[in-house]
């Protein structure tokens, strides 16, 4: 009976109540889809305030347009940065089940504060109109009444980083990755989780911007609040589905106890007779027999493989202190880590992409015609179009393009996760190759219409626009997902959660290096003796074409570089390139 009950639980899991998870009961893809459904109302939450933000804090806080936009910049790369925070959390200290339970309460409290104060007049700066009183300028929000909008923002920004870094986690963490029906319905849950992300996006940029633009942004602010209310006991239902994670300590000790004791051992090894080849060219190595042999054998079980050899060190040598004591297993997960982070570096480009055509783009075709029909589109709603492309590729891709690939390559994969991140990444070349064709095309419309230096819209429809969003949100969907699952599938069991949140950190690296990039390019072109590239009195102006054929450049030798690394990685985990 005993041996039995054994069979039947999931090693290394628990219920909601921390009782051994069992198989049968918990986990699957019913437990998984508790967190599609939350994605899409948390995304909703996090993206209905994002997207628009920049008109409230200009409008209703009367900040400066640098500074609204400064702080938008900040409030999103914070809130994807953080989702480190709730990674590391998760794999150390608490389950992600208790995590996105955590951040979805602090999320609430800080859209509760939002609310609040947008609802009361007398929490606001006092109202005033520019264009009447030019020599009174508005009062901006200052004192106690800032310190609420900034406590109520950033309280959001934890909330939404403790959820993206655990949320993904947990809905992969629901399928036996021992099995192939197993890796292939995480592969779908991964493909899905983008589509219900850009699901609740595209409600947030069309039906929350208009009744925040048309009916007050108390009524937008209390819309976010009950999404992330409503999303807590909808996620809470399947707490009896869930199986969770016991958490294994502090990943991060462990990749600093390896790295550490490697560079004291490195030193050491220069006054001994010891060698680090010794280990690598010797079958026979042995562990330090000063312990017990049963100690030992708990510590190494293998010899430590030939791949940045230097962190071999680490288990070669007495180490200098019991703390830095360290075993072949831990040497081999800091190395996966390692490996993993040149694959991290080459997506920020790609998401510095999209962050100039979330700004520059919306630009572009505020000054084209934006009637559809009888309705006027406003440009603030251009990301729909990424986010319709996604949600109708996600499926095409799960249900057409998958299956067919499995039965050419005879793969359990089909397309590989390195090779769904590269496609992503040449679909952005491409995308840049667009914007500055579109560009050259709209720029040249402006010149035969006469109206470079003029405001009027031009007589060029909008929708050229979407011919690059087409290959963005492409490109995002290739990528994003596939770099959620090669994190979660290729870091250790004892570090998924902080691993898989750098696919969130690549997003807010790259709008922090688009700004420093439009800085450069500004300055170095300003320096030559003609005028900035992307400076005027109107875009017209602009030598966007020029910006864009220069990312475009950028975004190639970057899929080069990324080539480099994803060749001469080797998959640890199951499945990756397995035949079926």
């Amino acid at each position: 009976m005993e041996g039995g009950y054994q069979d039947t639980r999931w090693e290394g899991y628990v219920d909601w109540r921390n009782k051994p998870a069992l198989r049968g009961k918990h986990g699957g893809m019913l437990a998984a889809s508790f967190a599609l459904a939350v994605e899409v109302l948390e995304n909703l939450a996090y993206l209905a305030n994002a997207s628009n933000l920049v008109l409230y804090l200009s409008k209703y806080m009367h900040l400066s347009p640098s500074k609204s936009a400064n702080n938008v910049t900040n409030f999103m790369g914070t809130a994807f940065l953080l989702a480190l925070l709730g990674g590391f959390l998760s794999d150390a200290f608490f389950t992600t089940y208790h995590i996105y339970l955590i951040s979805a309460l602090i999320e609430f409290l800080g859209l509760i504060i939002l609310t609040i104060q947008a609802w009361t007049p007398s929490l606001k700066p006092p109202t005033c109109d520019p264009s009447t009183t030019p020599s009174m300028p508005c009062q901006e929000i200052d004192g106690g009444k800032a310190a609420m909008l900034f406590i109520g923002l950033y309280l959001v920004a934890l909330g939404v980083g403790g959820i993206k870094g655990s949320l993904p986690t947990h809905g992969a963490e629901q399928f036996d990755e021992n099995t192939p029906q197993g890796r292939k319905q995480r592969s779908t849950f991964f493909n899905y989780f983008v589509f219900c992300l850009s699901f609740g996006a595209l409600i947030a940029v069309t039906f929350v911007v208009w009744v925040e633009d048309n009916k007050g942004w108390e009524w937008g602010f209390a819309i976010s609040t009950i999404a992330i209310l409503v999303s807590i006991p909808i996620f809470f239902f399947g707490s009896g589905f869930y199986r969770n994670k016991i958490p294994s300590g502090s990943p991060l000790t462990t990749i600093c106890k390896v790295l550490v004791a490697a560079m004291l051992k490195g030193c050491m090894s220069r006054n001994s007779s010891n060698a680090i080849a010794n280990l690598s060219a010797s079958p026979s190595f042995e562990p330090e027999t000063n312990k017990e042999p049963e100690e030992n054998a708990k510590q190494t079980d293998e010899i430590p493989t030939q791949s940045l050899k230097f962190l071999n060190r680490a288990v070669v040598y007495k180490p200098a202190h019991p703390a830095l004591q360290c075993t072949v297993n831990q040497v081999e997960d800091v190395k996966i880590v390692l490996k993993i982070l040149p694959i991290f570096a080459c997506t920020i480009a790609l998401n510095c992409c999209l962050a100039q055509l979330s700004t520059f783009s919306v630009e572009q075709a505020a000054s084209m015609d934006t009637k559809l029909g009888s309705l006027k589109i406003p440009p603030a709603s251009l990301p729909v179009f990424p986010v319709v492309f996604i949600m109708i590729l996600a499926p095409v891709y799960d249900h057409l393009i998958i299956p067919f690939a499995r039965r050419v390559t005879n793969t359990e994969m089909g397309i590989t996760h390195l090779q769904r991140i590269g496609i992503g990444l040449f679909l952005s070349i491409i995308s840049m190759a667009v914007a500055a064709l579109v560009e050259i095309k709209r720029k040249r419309v402006a010149t035969d219409s006469g109206l470079l230096d003029s405001t009027a819209p031009l007589p060029i429809t909008f929708f050229w626009i979407a011919l690059q969003y087409l290959f963005l949100g492409s490109a995002d969907l290739f990528t994003l997902a596939g770099l959620l699952e090669f994190f979660f599938t290729e870091a250790p069991s004892s570090m998924r959660s902080l691993a898989t949140s750098l696919s969130w950190t690549s997003l807010a690296m790259g709008y922090y290096l688009s700004s420093v990039i439009v800085s450069i390019v500004n300055n170095v072109t300003g320096n030559s003796g003609h005028s900035p590239w992307l400076s005027g009195y109107t875009i017209n102006r602009y030598h966007l074409d020029r910006f864009y054929w220069l990312m475009c450049v950028l975004s190639t030798l970057n899929f080069l570089h990324y080539l480099f690394w994803a060749m001469r990685y080797k998959y640890r985990s199951a499945g990756a390139g397995a035949s079926k």
